[in-house]
């Protein structure tokens, strides 16, 4: 399903920007709707999970996909702002495409 460090990235980096959509709900419902943290309780540790998983998939394919200590060290980074992985994740991916194109 994941077979290209490539895609297990992608969809890491997915997943995490998602549980942090998740987390960000449920702190709206929480802090300003209801006073009801069910949501965190819920989206609190599964971010916590796949933010980890995140940062262990950034160490993995960082030689797959032959970053250098800059863009690993941005990868690491993305993963802090809400959805910044996924603005990471589109610039990667622009960058290696045009990489490729160009001889």
């Amino acid at each position: 399903m994941f077979a290209t460090p490539t895609a297990r990235f992608r969809a890491v980096a997915i997943a995490e920007a998602f549980s942090w959509a998740g987390l960000l709900v449920g702190m709206f419902f929480k802090y300003v709707m209801v006073g009801n943290d069910l949501g965190v309780k819920i989206f609190g540790p599964v971010h916590g999970v796949i933010f980890v998983l995140y940062l262990f998939v950034v160490l993995m394919v960082r030689e797959p996909l032959n970053w250098d200590g800059r863009t690993t060290t941005w990868a690491l980074i993305a993963s802090v702002p809400p959805f910044g992985t996924i603005v990471f994740e589109r610039w990667v991916n622009k960058r290696t495409q045009a990489a490729a194109v160009t001889p």
